[in-house]
Formats: structure tokens, sequence, C-alpha cells
């Protein structure tokens, strides 16, 4: 089974990679939050059904609560999203990939801030490094810093705090009506976010742009595989293995993200980007890497 939630796992981030691109190119006809509105409306519903149909089977489900922890992680999961995708308006999927990845390094520094659990050695390294490559990334050259790399940031923080308000509340509440919850606050505060930001109203669920093939593709591959599946996948399969694994294994999702847009569009990384990718990638693994105990000294006798 661990190598099954491995795996599963490694896939659920593939698929996190690989959507970059699909999402970009879907943006150039649908406005970002429409676009998260209706992705994740689409994945409310992909996980409606599975619920309705295990209702049945469930004792008490923990509704204790539950509106509630499901809405403030939901809160920062729009966070997230919504900075992410408006993001990927102005950088590229590569660059966005990567930023996005330093939230595995702020979960510890953010567990150390809210949680007082305390910082590793290994984890001050790594926060150390990722900090090297994102300057390297992003202002090493000061002509490739935008806004873009900013709101992308910002998005880190944002799916950091949902790490740790989701580890705050999974505890003790059920994952599959905990997810429906989060998916849903995202979808209703994209809709809303929508009218509001958006200055022609009548063009948000346009049936031409609904039907351009790069804007429904992307919705139904990021709502059913990168929204519903990994969300769910994520909370299950986590049991099955160690958390230092599912941190390493979420630490490909940039490089899924440079491969996939180096394949897909062809996007060059300069030699500066690519060390500093090096650095985030190393400075997300060796965050997550256990510290080596020392063995007591013991006197032995001649």
């Amino acid at each position: 089974m661990n190598k099954t939630a491995d795996f599963s796992l490694l896939f659920v981030v593939f698929i996190w990679g690989v959507t970059f691109v699909m999402v970009q190119n879907a943006l150039s006809f649908l406005d970002p939050f429409t676009f998260n509105a209706v992705r994740f409306f689409m994945a409310f519903v992909f996980l409606l059904i599975p619920y309705l149909l295990t209702l049945h089977k469930k004792g008490k489900n923990g509704s204790n609560g539950l509106f509630k922890a499901g809405f403030h992680i939901g809160v920062w999961l729009f966070l997230g999203y919504g900075l992410q995708t408006i993001g990927l308006n102005y950088t590229t999927p590569a660059k966005t990939g990567f930023i996005t990845g330093l939230s595995v390094v702020m979960v510890p520094v953010f567990s150390l801030l809210l949680l007082k659990h305390r910082l590793s050695r290994n984890t001050i390294i790594g926060v150390a490094a990722a900090t090297i490559g994102l300057y390297l990334m992003t202002f090493a050259d000061r002509s490739n810093l935008n806004i873009g790399d900013l709101l992308v940031f910002l998005c880190a923080i944002s799916f950091a705090m949902q790490i740790i308000t989701t580890a705050k509340y999974a505890k003790t509440l059920p994952a599959l009506p905990l997810t429906l919850i989060q998916v849903s606050t995202v979808s209703l505060l994209s809709f809303v976010s929508a009218f509001i930001f958006k200055e022609n109203h009548s063009v948000i669920f346009s049936s031409e742009v609904m039907l351009q093939r790069d804007v429904w593709t992307a919705l139904l591959v990021t709502a059913a595989l990168a929204t519903a599946f990994a969300f769910f996948a994520q909370t299950f399969f986590q049991a099955y293995t160690t958390p230092t694994r599912v941190a390493l294994i979420f630490s490909m999702e940039p490089v899924f993200a440079a491969l996939s847009s180096y394949i897909l569009i062809g996007e060059k990384l300069t030699s500066a980007s690519i060390i500093g990718c090096a650095f985030i990638f190393l400075g997300m693994i060796f965050a997550e890497l256990p510290v080596k105990k020392k063995k007591p000294v013991t006197q032995g006798f001649s």
C-alpha cells in the first residue's frame, strides 16, 4: 500500500505541474476568477456524487464545526488559487511552479509561528537555500521581475496557510465533506469576485468563450483531476506514507511544471533561473529530511 500511495501522490503532483500550461492557455479567453469559479463548482459536483452514494454508510460525520473549518480552509485555498491564476497572466508557468513550490518550505516556518513547532537544523538550511533560489529566479535579473512573481509568492503563502489549517482540522473531521466545503467555498468566493472585478458581466459565461477548446479542456482536467481527485487522493493516501516522503513527492511539482513548459510551449530558462530552480528544489527536499539523532556514547569495559 505504501508504494501505491507514493505513486498516487506522484501522479497528483504530475497533474498539478502540467496544468500550469493548460490554465495559462485558458486564461487568454476567460478571466481568472470565472475560471476558478467554474473549475471548483465542477469539482464540487464530482465530489458530491460519491458523497451522496456513500452517505447511508456513514455514522456520525463530525458535523460539529465542520462548516466553519471547511470555510476557513477554503478561504486560504481561494486566495492561493486566485493569486496563482492571476499571476499566470504576468509570469511563466515554470516560474509559477517553482515559486508556488516554496509553500512546502513555508509550512515548517508557519508551524513554528502559529503551532509552536520547533524548526530543525535541516529546515533552517532548506529555507535559506530556497530563499537564495527565489532571489536568483526573480531578483538577480531586474528585467525579469514582474508583478506576476509577487502574486505567485503571495499564493505560496496562502497555500502554506491552507496546509496549516488543514492539519489543524483534518484530525477530527471527515475528509470528504471537509473537501466538499473547501471547494464550494472557493467556487462561491470566485463567483462573487468575478462579478465584482469583471467590467462586462455579459461575457463572463459566454457560450462562445466556454466552448473554446482550450477553455473546456482546462476546466475539465483541472476540475476532475487537479481539484476533485487531487485533494481527495492527498487526504486519503497520506495515511499510508510518511510526512517526509509526501513532502519529497510534492517537491516534484515545480520540476513537472518546468518540464511541461519546455515540452509544450518551448519555454527557455536562463542560467540564473536554472541555478535558482536547483536551489529551491534542494531547499524543499532538505527542509523535510529527518535530523539524525546522535547515539549516546557508551563506555566499554576491558
